[in-house]
């Protein structure tokens, strides 16, 4: 169970879930060759590991970081938009960088998230079903 899963509401379900796309770890690795780059590589796991997103029906949920930890929780009806960025390599590989924008807030960035596009579509499908 990781941090969504322990910080449901009552009666609050998971709608979407994804994590960071698996090319957070490809300059690490590639420096790995090199023996450079293994703690690079290690701490890109780490990332990796300790980053949660999630769409529930009633809240979008992040968490980052292992030591030291960020979290975000919007509700779905204060959330005012959710950009996504995608580079040509973003686009065939399928991740970008998300953007989310609350009512009134300062926009929060997230980048590398695999299958950004699906997060944006989850979001607000679980906003308009909500208001159904």
């Amino acid at each position: 169970m990781g941090y969504v899963d322990d910080h449901l509401m009552p009666n609050e379900r998971v709608v979407y879930r994804t994590t960071l796309h698996w090319i957070v770890f490809l300059g690490p690795a590639l420096a790995s060759l090199v023996l450079i780059g293994l703690p690079w590589l290690i701490a890109a796991w780490i990332k990796y590991r300790s980053s949660e997103f999630a769409v529930t029906d009633k809240r979008l949920i992040v968490k980052t970081g292992f030591i030291q930890r960020q979290t975000s929780e919007m509700l779905l009806q204060k959330v005012e938009s959710i950009s996504v960025d995608q580079s040509v390599m973003g686009r065939m590989l399928d991740f970008g960088t998300v953007t989310i924008r609350g009512t009134g807030g300062t926009p929060e960035v997230y980048a590398r998230i695999r299958r950004p596009l699906e997060l944006r579509r989850n979001a607000h499908f679980a906003t308009t079903s909500e208001t159904a």
